[in-house]
């Protein structure tokens, strides 16, 4: 697929500039992702409690002061100074900090520059393998939802609608363009990715009785098959399901991980759909070699 050009800016004429800006970009996106992150599970929990009072006619929850990806201003958790914006340079704070709070000292989690680290190298990577393009941005935009959807899955076992459906729009959306693959590829990827988990959750269910999965993998699954195409879900799905196997078998062996908690399997997606973007034209040429994919 040749790789849609972006309008002339000097900064990109240089590929170097290009890889840095991105980089620094993808930095400051890796801060706001931290604050996705913990949120908005969050606000969805304050939603539904709303909504579960109302079907019952309880009283409402009182009402808290505004919480959501804007207000309250970011604090530490322990003594509630609020984070100035010298104190929120993303990854260059918490190397000055030594990963304390300035006020009290309590230890900030490593995971805040992780994110803000992968937001940064997903962009680099990007922009290094598509080049300063349509391509590039718009699979930045993929590649930074699906980090927020990997640590919120991790943390709560949830993938929020409010991430999964725009998600799955926005790979339409983008195809409508042709950008990564033909729109008939993406729409039959959308439908096929859905029902595909969909089926393999009941299978499971009427089996074993008891839920295998959630439906936030089977709108996951159904997003990278709208942004990739069907032909990219199988690789995906075997990748994932070889990685989580792994990473289970891991746990278990290593650090006496019971096999009946469950593990989220929406990062194992996320993964392999990254692995996908990148690598999935390759792969797929490979296993439907008569097949006529979109270059």
């Amino acid at each position: 697929m040749s790789f849609l050009p972006l309008p002339a800016w000097p900064l990109l004429d240089d590929p170097v500039s290009a890889l840095i800006v991105a980089v620094v970009v993808g930095l400051c996106v890796g801060s706001f992702l931290n604050v996705v992150i913990h949120r908005l599970p969050k606000m969805l929990q304050r939603a539904w409690d709303e909504q579960c009072a109302e079907l019952h006619d309880e009283p409402s929850p009182e009402k808290a002061a505004p919480y959501n990806l804007i207000v309250p201003r970011s604090a530490c958790p322990t003594c509630e100074h609020q984070i100035t914006a010298l104190e929120n340079i993303p990854l260059v704070s918490w190397l000055f900090l030594r990963g304390k709070c300035s006020q009290c000292g309590a230890r900030i989690s490593i995971r805040y520059p992780l994110v803000e680290l992968l937001g940064g190298l997903l962009a680099g990577l990007a922009f290094c393998f598509f080049g300063p393009s349509w391509q590039a941005l718009t699979a930045c935009a993929l590649l930074w939802t699906l980090l927020a959807l990997t640590f919120i899955d991790a943390d709560t076992q949830l993938l929020p609608d409010d991430l999964t459906l725009p998600l799955l729009w926005g790979g339409l959306l983008v195809n409508l363009f042709g950008v990564f693959t033909t729109l008939p590829h993406a729409v039959i990827g959308a439908v096929a990715g859905y029902l595909s988990l969909w089926l393999v959750y009941w299978a499971f269910k009427l089996l074993r009785n008891k839920e295998g999965m959630g439906y936030g993998d089977f709108k996951l699954l159904a997003a990278l098959g709208a942004w990739l195409g069907w032909p990219m879900l199988i690789p995906i799905v075997l990748l994932s399901s070889l990685v989580g196997a792994l990473t289970g078998l891991g746990l278990a062996l290593f650090r006496g991980r019971d096999h009946h908690v469950p593990m989220p399997f929406g990062p194992f997606l996320a993964v392999a759909g990254a692995v996908a973007l990148f690598f999935g034209s390759a792969i797929a040429h490979w296993l439907y070699p008569s097949l006529s994919l979109p270059h």
